[in-house]
């Protein structure tokens, strides 16, 4: 009988684990935590990396520093069989081809790299090599939505050839790039995968989870004859390779996670346009009350800033104090930077302000709502402080709720809920605060 691959995520925020569950989420990756992912009983684990947030030439240092980590974790636990999935955002921004140039570097050599870029729960496709993204009921091609116009991420190909061309510089030309269209998945594409070479890139169409759990299966028959592949995925894929049992909880009933059954809080940092409709709605939810932070001050001289701290965390309490949840976001009018470093160094600071606000809020709050990615990846790794986290579930569908350990300095056993800023309809973030709340 052959042996499951371990299934390693470098996740490129810390949202990716957001349709399996009862795995270990690490925010740090020196060798011995990363030993402790390699060894747990869980078939999957993340590295989160939150590289998203990062310059080009960071990600590529992180993801290479991760790497050589691994590469002594791995050999210390005599593992030989595992899958490296590179997991990025289902809208395809993100550093490709930097990542996976530097994971084949280093874990390498491949046979092959698939990117997967379908996310059924957030309503992202891909037929015919090309991916949509699902507005309103409408399957929009993703270069025409927001996503494709990102300050830093910018791109303008949904067929995924061409994104991959434009992505290398023509290192890798669109004719180049194998597709595996939903009509292969469908009748068999094991052939083929036996006979990718040379870290082959290739392209994977999925219009419903039953195509990628059957792309998984012979993966993984690929995989136990020694092929070696690299994923460049969105997380349905990890559904597929993962093939877990039903969460311990059901989804509509985490609310028995909630401590004490108080209130919580709601931290918001994330600006696209589903998260600002989504906290729209949470703000007429009964219950809650809005605390705006004006980011624009952190632009001004640094004594201000700790006044806008001191103003947030008093308003908090008072809130917190009047038995409601306070809901915390940053302001929403769009700034204008000279240039994509001074953006990312803004954004930093306000994340910075972010977790600052964590790290005050009551100790007795009943559980914890982050929204974004880079938000939620800051609130583990440096509000929390968590070197690593077991992910419970989802608390909606792409929504994934974690939870501190007992002996937490300051929030011991607070249920935290990752919510990425591109996922659920308009009343998702109200939904998931009422079902916290026990109001749905």
């Amino acid at each position: 009988m052959t042996s499951t691959p371990k299934i390693i995520v470098l996740d490129d925020d810390p949202t990716g684990s957001q349709t399996v569950h009862s795995c270990l989420l690490l925010t740090q990756w020196d060798v011995e935590t990363l030993r402790i992912g390699l060894t747990d009983s869980s078939p999957i684990f993340f590295i989160l990396t939150n590289t998203r947030a990062l310059t080009p030439e960071r990600a590529a240092a992180v993801t290479r520093a991760v790497c050589h980590n691994l590469k002594q974790a791995i050999a210390l636990e005599g593992i030989h069989d595992f899958l490296v999935v590179s997991r990025s955002d289902s809208t395809l921004r993100g550093h490709y081809p930097i990542e996976t140039d530097a994971i084949a570097d280093i874990l390498g050599p491949f046979d092959a790299h698939f990117l997967v870029p379908a996310f059924f729960e957030g309503g992202r496709t891909t037929r015919n090599s090309i991916h949509y993204l699902n507005i309103n009921g409408v399957d929009t091609p993703v270069h025409e939505t927001e996503f494709a116009r990102d300050s830093v991420f910018a791109y303008h190909h949904s067929y995924l050839p061409d994104y991959v061309a434009e992505k290398t510089a023509d290192r890798i030309a669109a004719q180049e790039v194998q597709r595996f269209l939903l009509t292969d998945l469908r009748t068999g594409v094991l052939e083929r995968l036996l006979n990718l070479h040379n870290n082959q890139c290739c392209v994977v169409d999925g219009e419903t989870q039953a195509d990628l759990d059957q792309f998984a299966k012979e993966i993984l028959a690929a995989a136990a004859q020694g092929k070696r592949f690299l994923f460049r995925s969105a997380a349905s894929i990890l559904t597929a390779l993962a093939a877990l049992p039903p969460q311990p909880i059901a989804p509509e009933k985490m609310a028995a996670y909630v401590r004490d059954g108080k209130p919580g809080a709601v931290i918001v940092g994330s600006h696209v346009q589903k998260t600002t409709e989504q906290l729209t709605q949470l703000l007429q939810a009964p219950g809650v009350e809005g605390v705006e932070v004006e980011v624009a001050l952190l632009l001004e001289p640094e004594d201000s800033n700790f006044d806008l701290l001191t103003n947030v965390v008093n308003q908090v309490a008072h809130i917190h104090q009047a038995g409601k949840t306070p809901v915390i976001y940053t302001s929403r009018e769009e700034l204008t930077f000279a240039d994509v470093q001074t953006r990312l160094d803004f954004g930093e600071a306000v994340s910075t302000l972010l977790m600052d606000i964590l790290r005050h809020l009551p100790r007795d709050i009943g559980f914890l709502i982050s929204k974004g990615g880079i938000t939620s990846n800051d609130t583990l790794s440096k509000g929390l402080a968590l070197p690593t986290v077991r992910l419970l579930g989802q608390v909606i569908p792409g929504v994934s709720m974690v939870r501190t350990e007992s002996n937490h300095p300051q929030f011991p056993n607070l249920p935290v809920v990752l919510f990425p800023g591109n996922v659920g309809g308009a009343n998702a973030l109200r939904t998931v605060y009422e079902r916290l709340s026990q109001l749905a």
